[in-house]
């Protein structure tokens, strides 16, 4: 075994792959970059080297800076964890070239499944189904002969990154041209390739494990159906469609599938399963290391994937076969994701200012927050895993529902209580799952207003802070925020708020309200509420909302500045990508203006209306924070009245 591996990630998987090592007595290294220089993994392992300045170019995705740690602190082996350079075959080849056991499998297998065309061959000469589907360069040829829906996908990507579905083909073009800037973006390699689109399908995956001495076993599936934006966002073990011959029959299929590249280590396989026909499975592709999703498996098969990565690639023979493995119970994962449901899903970003990551029996929180942590826009929104695992199904998510509801993350907005609601649609709660479910219901799982007592709460905090001057233990009872008056009834003493994407209000702080450091608890119709608090910020059961001031003068005084509706702002903190316009230019109602990326994600700025850019404070690579100014383009109607 190694005496010091070296972990080539951050956040929660640096976390989660410290503790492993840990428990089996190896000594980590963390790297980190200078955004992360008091990043939790950094803590929490016993050595850590900085690699460099914030972009991922030059820290995380840098070999060079990477092998030079890893020489530097005497580690014989590196983790990569998953993203970054975890599906890199440069990088495996890099490090064996450099002395050192790339904990993953070799680099020819990487390669192999990297190449989703060359994947599909090769699994297919195995015997193991396939989507009907082309490549370049017959890409949009063979696209229109499929007929719509089509799926793009980029050729060397993974995790949803550039896959678009095409209802329509008159967009095809445009959409591939799309989806090409997105996986150069990602990935640095713009070759697509199309498959039919199955609809209403079933994302279903299993997890092998392979060691260099010959043998493969599968350690059961994972269903991962319930995603948006082609992003898996709950993941469970096993799954309600599958029989136990169906299972077995997948199962073969992946072993197969990780025979045919020679593969050694952890992986998955993915399948695309119709769900009115579970038996007709399909091979999407092979992740070549460990899936976000891998506690689900853990949970309910009692195998420590991470340790087994390490024991496979020290040349440990796997010690169980086939038959002894056995799933016990059902595990759930939720994924925590700095973003706003309330705007759209859109990234989201700030300082953790109060923290509370839920415990208890089948409970565990894979994380990789700490209270100050700040979030921003370099990095892949996921921040932490919420999992749990019970005797059957209900029992999971009903301790799921209760676990996010437990969970607190004040400064950042995340999707902990959309997660929790869609625990408990109907659909979710029957498993009559499909990957297209969230993005049907999504409306009805975002609340549109902001509930009562919230503003009630934000009100009574206002109140309390609002001290009486004291001095030599006398209170002035003039400075008291009683309302007192002459005449006897206290005048109402109403606080002016705002929650940003609502309009303000104007409201009194209910009678008899308890104020601490950490909670609030007001009381409104008859029913008492508790909230969570830090600074502007409230939070309950998952969801929480910042809840400002509202100086209705300085709000006039800066709609008048930028020109109100005529004003386009940055929706998300992040970097402009793209620039279509300059100052002068002639627009047209919904045109595409400006793109803003933020965690891996492209969000394009179109028109509001037809009219004249007037205003454009930005160009390609500027950093941008939410609601900053972007471009102003004045209304066609008040540009002709100005001529």
């Amino acid at each position: 075994m190694f005496d010091t591996v070296l972990v080539a990630n951050r956040g929660e998987i640096a976390v989660r792959v410290i503790r492993t090592l840990r428990a089996m007595g190896v000594r980590s290294v963390a790297v980190y970059s200078d955004a992360d220089a008091d990043a939790r993994h950094v803590r929490e392992a016993d050595t850590a080297v900085r690699i460099g300045p914030p972009p991922a170019a030059e820290s995380y995705l840098s070999v060079p800076a990477l092998l030079d740690a890893a020489r530097r602190t005497g580690a014989q082996a590196v983790h990569p964890g998953y993203g970054f350079l975890a599906e890199n075959a440069g990088f495996a080849q890099a490090c064996a070239d450099a002395g050192l056991v790339f904990i993953g499998p070799p680099a020819s297998a990487i390669s192999l499944m990297g190449d989703k065309i060359r994947a599909k061959e090769t699994v297919k000469a195995a015997g193991v189904p396939v989507v009907p589907g082309a490549a370049d360069p017959e890409l949009a040829e063979a696209a229109r002969e499929l007929g719509a829906p089509v799926l793009l996908k980029p050729s060397a990507g993974g995790g949803g990154k550039g896959m678009r579905l095409v209802r329509d083909l008159a967009v095809l073009d445009e959409e591939i041209a799309a989806a090409r800037r997105e996986a150069r973006s990602s990935f640095g390699d713009d070759t697509l390739l199309v498959e039919r689109w199955i609809d209403r399908p079933r994302h279903i995956e299993i997890q092998v494990l392979a060691d260099s001495h010959g043998n493969v076993i599968h350690l059961g599936e994972r269903e991962c159906s319930l995603q948006r934006r082609h992003q898996k966002i709950i993941e469970e073990a096993p799954s309600v469609l599958l029989t136990p011959e169906i299972r077995a029959a997948m199962g073969a299929a992946a072993v197969e599938a990780a025979r045919s590249c020679g593969y050694v280590g952890a992986g998955t396989v993915e399948f695309i399963v119709p769900g009115g026909d579970p038996a007709s499975y399909y091979f999407m592709e092979m992740n070549t290391r460990l899936q976000v999703e891998h506690p689900v498996t853990e949970l309910i098969t009692g195998v420590d994937l991470v340790e087994w990565q390490l024991r496979v690639a020290a040349g440990e023979p796997l010690p169980f076969a086939q038959d002894d493995i056995r799933l016990d119970g059902w595990a759930i994962e939720a994924r925590l994701c700095a973003e706003d449901p309330s705007r759209g899903f859109l990234p989201s970003g700030g300082t953790v200012l109060a923290l509370r990551e839920p415990e208890g029996d089948g409970v565990r929180t894979d994380s990789g927050l700490s209270e100050g942590t700040e979030v921003g826009s370099l990095y892949d929104p996921m921040l932490a895993k919420v999992i749990v695992h019970a005797k059957d199904r209900p029992t999971a998510l009903r301790k799921l529902r209760a676990a996010l509801a437990d969970t607190v993350t004040l400064g950042v907005p995340t999707n902990a209580g959309f997660l929790r609601r869609l625990l408990a649609h109907p659909d979710v709660v029957s498993g009559a799952l499909d990957t297209g479910l969230v993005e049907r219901d999504v409306e009805g799982l975002v609340p549109q207003d902001v509930p009562e007592e919230v503003y009630a709460a934000a009100a009574a905090v206002r109140l309390a802070g609002l001290a009486p001057v004291t001095r030599d233990g006398w209170a002035d009872p003039f400075s008291a925020p009683t309302g007192w008056r002459l005449g006897g009834r206290p005048a109402p003493l109403p606080f002016p708020l705002r929650i940003p994407g609502h309009e303000p209000v104007l409201v009194e702080a209910p009678d008899g309200a308890r104020v601490t450091d950490a909670t609030v608890t007001v009381t409104v119709e008859g029913i008492t509420h508790q909230f969570h608090r830090s600074g502007a910020w409230l939070g309950r059961d998952g969801d929480s909302w910042h809840v400002l001031d509202h100086d209705p003068v300085e709000a006039a005084l800066s709609g008048a500045r930028h020109g109100g509706a005529d004003t386009l702002a940055a929706p998300m903190p992040g970097t402009v990508t793209v620039v279509k316009v300059a100052v002068g230019d002639e627009v047209e109602a919904g045109q595409s203006l400006l793109v803003v990326e933020a965690m891996k994600m492209e969000h394009v700025i179109s028109a509001p209306h037809a009219g004249t850019v007037t205003e454009l404070d930005v160009t390609p690579g500027t950093t941008v924070a939410m609601d900053q100014i972007l471009a102003v383009v004045a209304p066609r109607e008040a540009a002709e009245e100005g001529a």
